[in-house]
């Protein structure tokens, strides 16, 4: 059974790179594009990991990270946040991003990343 990633990015050349690494790597990958629509995502999409955007419409991934660390249910979710502002690293971290990545990223890079946050 393959592992779910929930990928919350709402720049389309990004999201579809990232599928498709990960697609090809074995993942489920889904995608949300609004912030406003993340949390609900989460909740019945019950991913193993998250791939968040920090600039996002709707609500920040800021926001959407620190609502995910205030509920019991999705706690310890990795959550893996992409920005193009490196630095937003201090803040994503004291949110509690498990792992932070500046845009650009490679292909190799990402997908490195994600196998070591699951353990793979």
């Amino acid at each position: 059974m393959s592992q779910h990633v929930l990928l919350i990015e709402d720049e389309p050349n990004i999201a579809e790179a990232i599928r498709f690494i990960l697609t090809r790597d074995g993942w489920t990958v889904s995608h949300v594009t609004d912030g406003s629509a993340a949390l609900d995502r989460v909740r019945s999409d019950r991913p193993d990991l998250v791939i968040l955007d920090h600039m996002l419409p709707g609500m920040s991934g800021l926001e959407i990270l620190a609502a995910l660390r205030a509920d019991p249910e999705t706690k310890a979710l990795p959550v893996m946040m992409l920005t193009a502002r490196g630095r937003d690293r201090e803040m994503a971290e004291r949110a509690g991003a498990d792992c932070f990545m500046s845009k650009p990223f490679s292909n190799a890079e990402i997908l490195a990343e994600v196998r070591s946050m699951m353990g793979r």
